[in-house]
């Protein structure tokens, strides 16, 4: 907050930081935390790519004073986030929910997931357009099956989910399908460090891309699976004051800034090579996928432009402020 830089509040299962003691969606916290103008928006998030369908736990002596005020939880004690929000079972709580967070905080709110199938992506756009088309959440972030972290199990880390390179061209499809792709702003994370990576995220139908692995490297990640441990030897994960010395912000600060200026810069590069003057203009007509025998084919002959359903067609020329 003190550096006025744009942020966005993830809600996660355990809803730390607007949360009761119960662990329910607390009103009066949600609309304290909305009023900082440096919230943008609300992302309530579902699962991520490193454990989906699984909780969390912060170990006990990293649960100090200053993280239990801030989480609402007590100071020393372990906390353990539940799967999933117990409050959501199906697409129109979901929807409910939305529309609640977005009531209270008056901000813009979309929902972070892993996808493992889409008939669930698709029973959410009929019920927008059930209940009319602003009902829609703001953004949808889709995140990797094969997304990491060294506190997560490897059973779900290697094995469950799609990854990004499969479902955010099938997430892109279904919101077009629907007319709704206009509404629903598509955020793609999920390893996606590199600017190729990330001009190819936007060529797939991204409106944006976030980046957690890139952004711990350039601050001095080198990925020692000890991020549940409190051993982090460079002072990332960890809570201890020795190991802590490692993260001189001074130091630190500028290597994420170059980090950021010339992943943007990169992709721009990209864009202007494939004949387009910036790149969101890039689409699946400039990406050719190399396949196993080492030859490659148009990425829209393996994910054809999709066609609107007649029924939705009104829809899909609007264009929505978010």
């Amino acid at each position: 907050l003190e550096g006025g830089c744009d942020l966005v509040f993830q809600i996660g299962t355990a809803k730390y930081g607007v949360r009761d003691e119960s662990g329910k969606l607390n009103h009066d916290k949600l609309r304290e935390v909305a009023s900082h103008e440096q919230i943008k928006m609300f992302e309530l998030k579902l699962s991520q790519g490193a454990k989906p369908g699984k909780g969390g736990i912060l170990p006990a002596n990293k649960v100090t004073a200053e993280i239990a005020a801030i989480r609402g939880i007590p100071e020393g004690e372990a906390s353990i986030s539940p799967n999933r929000h117990p409050e959501i079972n199906s697409v129109t709580e979901l929807l409910d929910m939305i529309e609640e967070i977005r009531e209270v905080s008056g901000k813009p709110v979309g929902f972070k997931s892993v996808f493992g199938s889409f008939e669930w992506l698709e029973e959410l756009c009929e019920e927008v357009h059930k209940r009319g088309i602003e009902s829609a959440p703001d953004f949808i972030v889709v995140d990797s099956g094969d997304g990491g972290t060294g506190a997560a199990p490897m059973p779900l880390m290697d094995n469950v989910g799609l990854t990004v390179k499969e479902s955010l061209p099938l997430a892109s499809d279904v919101l077009h399908k629907f007319g709704l792709r206009h509404r629903i702003r598509l955020i793609a994370s999920g390893k996606l460090v590199n600017p190729s990576e990330v001009g190819w995220a936007i060529a797939s139908g991204a409106d944006f891309v976030t980046s957690a692995r890139g952004f711990m490297f350039a601050l001095g990640c080198i990925q020692s699976l000890k991020c549940n441990k409190n051993t982090c030897p460079t002072g990332i994960t960890t809570h201890n004051l020795r190991l802590q010395k490692g993260l001189n912000p001074e130091d630190k600060a500028v290597r994420v800034c170059n980090y950021a200026r010339q992943v943007i810069y990169e992709v721009q590069v990209i864009s202007h090579s494939c004949g387009v003057v910036r790149p969101r203009l890039m689409s699946r007509d400039h990406v050719r996928v190399v396949q196993a025998n080492g030859k490659s084919m148009p990425m829209s002959q393996l994910y054809p432009h999709p066609i609107i359903f007649p029924e939705y067609e009104q829809y899909s020329a609007r264009e929505y402020v978010v």
